[in-house]
């Protein structure tokens, strides 16, 4: 059963949804951020005519308090429960998942049939909180400006996250990592090549360890983090509206060579 959470959610920091077509593609944004950081994703594979959904998940967008109740459980729940109303409509469903989101992305293509993923610098071996992986005296630990190389763009985070969601972070990124040798979906790994907060490792890990005969490690190079709202942004859109295209088809995947330099 789900915690409720006790705080409004912040303006713009909302779920969004946007109603296509019979392909679905749900959308998973990442530890302290909000569905705001991949509605420039979400919107513009929905001028292609996608079906589209981005959850916001629980304790983001809300207040830290919020956030310092929620487990990394009910961010998974949040993540499988979207898909599920995705695939009521539709004939099938993707997923993208960014940062914590492509952890989650990978729980649930373990738990459920998910037609194809894409994960952009997905965590499940190092991040920059595993300093904090043993520490139990603070409560709460500092944000810095969110990891974006394209300037004057504005992430809706909280300045300081909980101790415990750090956590939970940490033990879902631990709990995901047995699980890729059980996944064999097509797959499409973005990962920059400039990541100061998930080292780009991460992303190879993933490729060298699921079990897909379709996957795909692509470099973004004019991006870091939060790639979904900088510079390589559209080039990740154009990816996986190519690749949606031949999957449905089944054909193979036809990915473009690199990202805008």
């Amino acid at each position: 059963m789900m915690n409720n959470e006790l705080h409004p959610v912040l303006s713009g920091a909302e779920s969004l949804f946007f109603k296509g077509n019979e392909t679905g593609i749900v959308l998973c944004h990442g530890f302290n951020g909000t569905p705001q950081s991949m509605a420039y994703i979400g919107e513009n594979l929905a001028k292609y005519g996608y079906t589209v959904s981005i959850p916001r998940l629980k304790g983001h967008g809300t207040h830290v308090k919020d956030m310092e109740s929620s487990t990394y459980e009910e961010w998974i729940e949040n993540l499988q429960n979207a898909h599920e109303t995705l695939k009521q409509t539709c004939e099938r469903v993707y997923i993208v998942g960014q940062s914590m989101g492509g952890a989650l992305t990978l729980q649930v293509a373990f738990r459920q049939y998910v037609d194809g993923i894409f994960l952009i610098n997905a965590a499940v071996t190092d991040v920059a909180y595993n300093e904090y992986r043993y520490e139990n005296t603070l409560s709460m630990i500092e944000e810095g400006n969110p990891d974006i190389k394209k300037h004057a763009v504005h992430e809706i985070t909280y300045d300081q996250v909980p101790l415990k969601a750090i956590h939970q972070l940490l033990d879902l990124m631990d709990h995901t990592k047995n699980k890729l040798k059980h996944i064999s979906i097509p797959t499409i790994i973005f990962k920059s090549k400039i990541d100061h907060v998930v080292s780009p490792t991460n992303s190879d890990y993933i490729y060298n360890n699921i079990s897909s005969s379709e996957k795909w490690l692509i470099e973004l190079k004019n991006s870091y983090h939060v790639a979904s709202m900088d510079y390589d942004a559209p080039f990740i859109v154009d990816n996986i509206h190519e690749s949606i295209t031949n999957l449905n088809k089944n054909r193979p995947f036809q990915i473009m060579s690199s990202s805008s330099v």
